[in-house]
C-alpha cells in the first residue's frame, strides 16, 4: 500500500474525502500496472461513485493539461509515485 506517500497540489476537498482519495489511488496501484492509466482512473471513479453518488470525474497520467467546472468541495489534485491524479465531481449546468 502506498497510503501516505501522496502529495496533494491542489484542493477544496475535505481531508476525510482527500484521504479517501488517496486511498483508491493507493488501491488502484496495488491492483493495476502504473502503466494501465484507464483501469486506474476508472477503479477510482467507480469508487467514488458508490460512495458519494454518480458523477465523478478522474484523470490519471504524468503529463495531462485540464481545463473544468466542478461541485463546490469535490475536487482534488495529487501526486503518488510517478503519476497526477484529478479527482472532481463534475458541475451541473
Amino acid at each position: 500500500m502506498l497510503e501516505g506517500k501522496a502529495k496533494i497540489k491542489e484542493t477544496d476537498m475535505a481531508e476525510k474525502m482527500q484521504n479517501q482519495a488517496m486511498a483508491y489511488a493507493s488501491q488502484a496501484l496495488d491492483l493495476y500496472d502504473v502503466s494501465d492509466c484507464i483501469s486506474i482512473a476508472s477503479h477510482i471513479k467507480k469508487e467514488f461513485d458508490k460512495k458519494y453518488g454518480g458523477g465523478w470525474q478522474c484523470v490519471v497520467g504524468s503529463n495531462f493539461g485540464c481545463f473544468f467546472t466542478h461541485t463546490k468541495e469535490t475536487f482534488v489534485y495529487f501526486a503518488l509515485e510517478n503519476l497526477n491524479f484529478l479527482i472532481f465531481k463534475a458541475a451541473s449546468s
